[in-house]
């Protein structure tokens, strides 16, 4: 995401890396969220201090999380970074032979589900069976069972209830990892559903799709097929 990676130029490292990614750069923090989002990258070059928001807070923000490599001149990031399970911290300067070491490591992991950085990232231990949502500039306290399921939109989340619908500014891969793993489950990159408000499920032309009990009909992204399996007996 940055145009000169820590002084090997951008240029060859597109020659290098045209067979694994087709790169775009951002000028700042805010600017990688929304373009994450929107291009759903398999690999970004984060670095950590930036504009707007840091490296750590990006991961936090954004929706579509792919693997990630910490590029950075700053030394005493990395154990903060290797926890949320980046594939590499490389300091700047460095070297060609350097960035293909890292290149080589990273063709040599197994591919990770979408959202697992982030979400090893907020690992949690317990879950709150209420939350506060804002509404008309205010903050209404809502029955986490009542929400029906989750979509990203942007930068922002929409939180669908039994009775409204809300809109919060944390971005649904953060949002779903503060809620119970066992009732909140991703069946997309941007939709998370409530497992108690499934009405059915169906497949039509190599689809799979999930009526709610409102009548909301969602698409199940193939990445996320084995876990809706797992309801299936």
């Amino acid at each position: 995401m940055m145009k000169n990676l820590g002084g090997y130029w951008y240029d060859n490292i597109l020659t290098l890396m045209l067979n694994i990614l087709s790169p775009a750069e951002c000028a700042n923090g805010l600017e990688a969220i929304s373009l994450i989002d929107r291009l759903e990258p398999d690999l970004i070059f984060l670095d950590i201090q930036m504009p707007g928001a840091n490296g750590f807070e990006v991961l936090q923000r954004i929706g579509h999380v792919p693997r990630v490599i910490f590029t950075t001149a700053y030394d005493n990031y990395a154990i903060q970074a290797f926890e949320t399970n980046a594939t590499d911290y490389l300091l700047k300067p460095y070297t060609k032979g350097r960035f293909e070491k890292t290149m080589a490591k990273l063709q040599n992991q197994p591919s990770q589900l979408p959202f697992a950085v982030a979400d090893s990232y907020r690992g949690r231990t317990s879950f709150p069976e209420r939350i506060l949502v804002e509404c008309k500039k205010r903050f209404r306290n809502i029955q986490v069972n009542e929400i029906i399921f989750l979509r990203a939109f942007g930068d922002y989340t929409e939180i669908h209830s039994e009775t409204d619908m809300y809109i919060s500014s944390t971005g649904i891969t953060v949002l779903t990892a503060k809620l119970n793993p066992e009732k909140f489950l991703r069946i997309h990159r941007s939709t998370a559903i409530n497992v108690q408000h499934i009405a059915e499920l169906y497949r039509d032309i190599g689809k799979t799709f999930i009526v709610m009990n409102n009548g909301t009909e969602l698409t199940v992204g193939r990445n996320y097929l084995p876990t809706i399996k797992d309801l299936i007996i």
